[in-house]
């Protein structure tokens, strides 16, 4: 039992419980104070179903690779993102349809909660939600062989509808929704470009074309080189830094229109992102990447944070 529990801990990334449903929520905090009224009641479904919904993500993208994450070499990010510091499918601790079956029910509860909203903002969170599994699908396949990084551009979508979809289950599809999209998804491509610096090690030996190992067909000084000459690392600094620029003037555009408290809760966010950038432009290596990314989870939690507290205060 404590096997299959500790498992199921490393499949769900369940330290990391938390953040979702308050990122959801801010969505939610949004629709409230444009929409008026309230209830705790919602609150309480929206929460869930932003947590049933992101594990639902983890444990789907587990399962597609779980024969390329058998060749793992190196367990860095691994422990950081699994309390427990395994990949349970790989280690033999998790079966496969095991697995799938969590996907089905996390991903069930979500859509059963999602399905009780009035109409349209059911129709708005399941289809955000189809969507964003599909999306995870084709990330997950597609950065298997690409010559251009198509697969993160769409794949990240998901993660930034994710909060846009918390928007509306009270909101409906207008500018303060796809102003928080704007605003987030530079973020999640700049987290995503800096993920996989620090992941770089295992994705050369997946075969993975992640943003440090694209090579736009090209090779290294030999076919056996498989060190990238386009992207590698500088290209994929560049990649981190440019989208964290363009998420820092959204930042300004998004958080003027949502009040003081934002502002400076956005300030506080864009010094952490900030930082990390600073540690991986400085290092350009994966641990330097490892040690920015607990600062660019950071910054998501005070973004968060900000965006409720302006709503309710």
């Amino acid at each position: 039992m404590r096997e299959t529990l500790t498992a199921l801990a490393d499949l769900t990334r369940a330290h990391f419980f938390f953040v979702w449903p308050l990122l959801f929520c801010s969505g939610l905090a949004l629709a409230f104070e444009n929409y008026g009224g309230f209830s705790w009641e919602l609150v309480g479904r929206a929460a869930l179903i932003g947590l049933f919904g992101f594990e639902a993500g983890f444990v789907l993208n587990d399962y597609v690779d779980r024969e390329y994450d058998r060749k793992d070499v190196n367990g860095s990010l691994t422990r950081y993102w699994r309390p427990f510091g395994e990949r349970p499918i790989p280690a033999g601790k998790l079966s496969p349809r095991a697995a799938f079956a969590v996907f089905l029910i996390l991903a069930g509860l979500a859509a059963a909660l999602a399905a009780t909203l009035p109409a349209p903002h059911n129709l708005y969170v399941l289809g955000i939600m189809g969507y964003s599994y599909l999306a995870e699908y084709f990330y997950q396949t597609r950065k298997r062989n690409q010559k251009i990084p198509l697969a993160q551009i769409v794949g990240r979508t998901d993660f930034a509808l994710f909060p846009v979809a918390g928007y509306l289950v009270y909101g409906n599809p207008d500018a303060t929704a796809l102003l928080f999209f704007l605003f987030f998804y530079p973020w999640t491509l700049a987290h995503l470009g800096a993920n996989d610096i620090a992941d770089i090690e295992n994705d050369r030996v997946r075969g993975m074309a992640t943003i440090p190992s694209l090579t736009f067909g090209l090779t290294g000084s030999a076919p056996e080189d498989p060190t990238p000459v386009l992207y590698g690392m500088k290209g994929a600094t560049a990649w981190v830094l440019g989208f964290s620029a363009v998420h820092a003037g959204m930042a300004l555009v998004f958080a003027l229109t949502l009040g003081p408290i934002a502002v400076a809760g956005f300030a506080a966010g864009l010094i952490l992102l900030g930082a990390a950038n600073y540690l991986i432009l400085r290092g350009k290596t994966a641990d330097a990447a490892m040690r920015a990314l607990p600062l660019m989870h950071a910054s998501l939690l005070v973004y968060a944070a900000a965006i409720i507290a302006g709503a309710v205060l």
